[in-house]
């Protein structure tokens, strides 16, 4: 088994620690990832809830009807603004962390961008990627 995916917010108010491996690490630019991120993209790593997720502390939680059209909680820590994790009414089984809360953003290594139909020429992504118009089965 490998090392526990750990992370939290910038200000250590909200930890997890993931025991086991990521379903799936994609770049997504659909436009709330961009909104989010402030930037092209949001980078995300999706994990079964059954990889033994641990959560510490209380984030915010705000409810948005995602491009697929089921709603996602993102979740964020009140003090700080960090956002931490996302949840999907549709997928309760999955838990998905954004890639630079991990305490080590290194293990983040993409696999897919997801959303690319509303991509900007301007964000660069791995050009070897697959990419997909809308999110891809997991």
């Amino acid at each position: 088994m490998s090392e526990a995916y750990t992370g939290g917010c910038a200000c250590g108010a909200i930890r997890y620690a993931i025991a086991g491996e990521p379903l799936l690490m994609n770049d997504c630019q659909c436009r709330d990832c961009q909104r989010k991120s402030g930037t092209g993209h949001g980078s995300y790593l999706s994990f079964s809830r059954a990889a033994g997720v641990t959560l510490e502390g209380e984030a915010t939680h705000w409810d948005i009807v995602a491009d697929s059209g089921n709603t996602k909680t993102r979740a964020f820590c009140p003090a700080c603004g960090s956002p931490v994790y996302m949840t999907f009414a549709a997928m309760p089984d999955i838990f998905t962390v954004h890639a630079a809360s991990l305490d080590d953003p290194g293990r983040y290594t993409p696999q897919m961008v997801t959303y690319a139909v509303r991509g900007h020429a301007w964000d660069h992504l791995d050009p070897a990627l697959p990419k997909f118009d809308k999110m891809a089965s997991m």
